[in-house]
């Protein structure tokens, strides 16, 4: 008898953002196979009956292939399991969801996703920046820091000129690669960016700088995700009133005031 896998979100580190379907997934499992990003918080709820297996791929530890996962997922549910696969954020966004779901298919395995709130969401209610706002942008667009590298990656010109919100995952070791394809791009060398690491956990930081001062940045704790836009100005800050401006704290370069957005 076949068993079913779940592709479920936690979210990006705070237990109270989880959903309760995936809390209810969570208590429930017969098997957990979890990303290295997954807060320990979140898998203290874990039924103990449950076999609960990291299956992170992050840089420096030992990998886990996806071929190695894929085939986890199936021999578990074959052998009549209920199966969750948590990943962190959401499952469908940089997640490779897309991948295990298709190689779930290809063996017949019964199977369903639970979203999550994505990193790109958790980081933004942190700071108070509002991905869209009617006055200033009215659209978003994801990118995965890790293309900066590639210059056939993203096309950075047209999601430059399309005046989105850049919400950029995994900026890197350095933000100078990603800095640098903004500035070719033609991105205003004063625009704002926010860089959030281990957005909604206690361990949270939250700095401001600008596209000129990103590439001498220095690097944030993973995980880590950087915010880019007008929409930026209107971050949180303790500094300033609301009536004043916004203050843009940089690592070496003290701090510079922008105007905030009436």
């Amino acid at each position: 008898m076949k068993g079913k896998v779940y592709l479920v979100g936690a979210g990006p580190g705070d237990p109270d953002l989880l959903t309760l379907k995936a809390l209810r997934l969570l208590k429930t499992a017969d098997a957990v196979l979890y990303d290295d990003l997954v807060a320990p918080e979140i898998l203290q709820l874990v039924s103990p009956e449950a076999l609960l297996r990291n299956v992170g791929k992050r840089s420096g530890c030992k990998k886990t292939t996806q071929k190695e996962i894929d085939s986890l997922m199936i021999s578990l549910a074959r052998a009549g399991m209920s199966v969750l696969r948590l990943k962190s954020g959401d499952p469908l966004i940089f997640g490779r969801g897309g991948e295990e779901i298709e190689a779930l298919r290809q063996a017949a395995i019964d199977c369903e996703v639970v979203p999550g709130v994505t990193a790109a969401l958790g980081a933004a209610a942190a700071a108070q920046i509002p991905l869209t706002h009617r006055h200033i942008s009215h659209a978003l667009t994801f990118i995965c820091g890790h293309e900066a590298e590639q210059n056939g990656g993203v096309e950075w010109k047209g999601v430059v000129a399309s005046g989105a919100t850049l919400a950029i995952y995994m900026p890197g070791e350095s933000y100078s690669d990603v800095a640098t394809r903004l500035a070719e791009a033609g991105l205003s060398s004063d625009t704002p960016c926010g860089i959030i690491a281990a957005a909604t956990r206690a361990e949270q930081q939250i700095e401001l700088t600008t596209v000129a001062e990103l590439a001498n940045f220095r690097p944030l704790p993973t995980p880590a995700l950087l915010l880019v836009g007008e929409v930026v100005r209107l971050a949180r800050s303790e500094q300033a009133s609301v009536e004043s401006s916004l203050t843009i704290v940089g690592n070496d370069s003290g701090s510079r005031r922008l105007e905030e957005i009436a």
